[in-house]
């Protein structure tokens, strides 16, 4: 039974970390960052409920006259 050549090994290992090295930087390089990012302000929303447009009276039953 032959012998599996190991010999090759090293180097093969080592230039496909350095191939996928180069690409990653090269892929990371192409990309566009914002030069100064900075918070957007958002605009608060005002939401109308019906209780916002007529005034409303709570009687309690301690409030109402005595019958």
């Amino acid at each position: 039974m032959p012998q599996l050549d190991t010999s090759t090994w090293f180097i093969t290992i080592l230039s496909m970390i350095l191939t996928l090295y180069i690409i990653m930087q090269l892929k990371i390089s192409k990309h566009t960052y914002y030069q100064n990012p900075e918070p957007t302000t958002t605009k608060s929303t005002k939401h109308l409920t019906p209780w916002e447009n007529k005034w409303t009276k709570i009687y309690s039953p301690l409030s109402l006259p005595l019958q």
